[in-house]
């Protein structure tokens, strides 16, 4: 397949998969949690990766939603493996929610196959398998008939059915990425640009979802994304625009938007002594739902990110535009794999 046509098939889907089928966890730095978007990107730009996430969204308006994320990921070169690699991943994604403490503990292992295409392309694959483990505190629901007329009263019948406390299921979810990257000294090359673009699909029949029915099955989440890092001509900087585009069942999402990256310094070809940083700031617009404005700092083989969503839906009555504050830690060993594979010495974005 030729590599336009690659691209056009990759973007149709977005469209045309209308019909794939609760809501998964999610972050607003979605191009900083790759596994969480695409087993795909598992070591397409780092050799060895390390990654915290957090998020705390609505305390303002009830219990506090809270997300945490960790991922480690390896490459696996070996001489023999010319033109292509492998790379793997280990994530923790945990999940509390609402008045009930409903949890959600998703641990799983990724890999992923790499291929490069040409001098400027490779196209990857990736797998990855776990297990959900959700409980849920009867105790702390309320129904409907438990209102007597005039205030709650724990002590009359519910007339639902009683939940189990705990379900757990096995989960698997698989995707395509093309990485394409035009210049090897990336970090202050005045004509670079770099971007991955793909598709992932996950929760393949994932059955023993609730905690009433054993039979009824999670709908499978659908993901397509660009995430883009381009210089700007005559200047050290760079502009990222990025989307995501996500649906499951009757739930979508899409969020879009960019960061202007400011390079401040250039890492040395000679001495270890000057270190790369780069400051980013801008901000994503998630449709209908918040605006997220962000900064990005790298220095060297660290950054921190820190995002806030101000929601503008309709619960903005009641939320007053007060979101969630989303913090990224990440450690990182760079790799020139995802630029030219077998070359140690390409410099990929920081």
């Amino acid at each position: 397949m030729k590599i336009q046509q690659l691209i056009i098939a990759i973007i149709s889907i977005t469209f045309l998969n209308q019909s794939l089928n609760a809501q998964d966890v999610h972050f607003s730095l979605y191009s900083e949690t790759p596994s969480s978007i695409n087993p795909a990107l598992i070591g397409v730009k780092y050799e060895t990766r390390a990654t915290l996430n957090y998020k705390n969204q609505w305390s303002s308006i009830g219990n506090k939603y809270e997300t945490m994320a960790f991922t480690f990921e390896q490459t696996i070169k070996h001489k023999k493996l010319k033109n292509n690699y492998l790379a793997v991943a280990v994530n923790i994604f945990k999940d509390v929610a609402g008045d009930a403490q409903l949890k959600s503990l998703n641990p799983n292992l990724g890999i992923s196959f790499l291929q490069k295409i040409n001098k400027n392309m490779m196209l990857s694959s990736g797998i990855q398998s776990g297990f959900f483990y959700k409980t849920i505190d009867v105790s702390s629901l309320h129904w409907g008939e438990q209102w007597n007329g005039y205030s709650y009263d724990s002590n009359l019948p519910s007339g639902e059915k009683t939940p189990r406390s705990s379900v757990t299921s096995f989960d698997i979810g698989g995707g395509l990425n093309l990485n394409y990257v035009q210049s090897e000294g990336f970090i202050s090359s005045k004509d670079a640009a770099r971007f991955d673009l793909g598709f992932s699909l996950f929760h393949f029949g994932l059955t023993n979802n609730t905690f009433i029915s054993s039979s009824e099955k999670l709908n499978t989440k659908f993901c397509t994304y660009f995430n883009g890092e381009f210089s700007i001509p005559n200047s050290r900087n760079a502009i990222m625009p990025s989307f995501l585009y996500m649906r499951q069942g009757p739930n979508s999402e899409f969020i879009t938007g960019a960061l202007f990256k400011i390079i401040l310094g250039d890492p040395s070809t000679y001495t270890a002594n000057k270190k790369p940083f780069s400051i980013s700031l801008g901000g994503y617009y998630r449709f209908k739902d918040a605006i997220v404005p962000s900064v990005l700092f790298q220095l060297d083989k660290y950054a921190v990110g820190i995002s806030y969503d101000i929601n503008i839906s309709a619960l903005t009555p009641a939320s007053n535009r007060l979101g969630g504050i989303e913090l990224m830690l990440k450690y990182n060993i760079l790799s020139g794999y995802g630029i030219n594979l077998g070359r140690s010495d390409a410099q990929p974005s920081y």
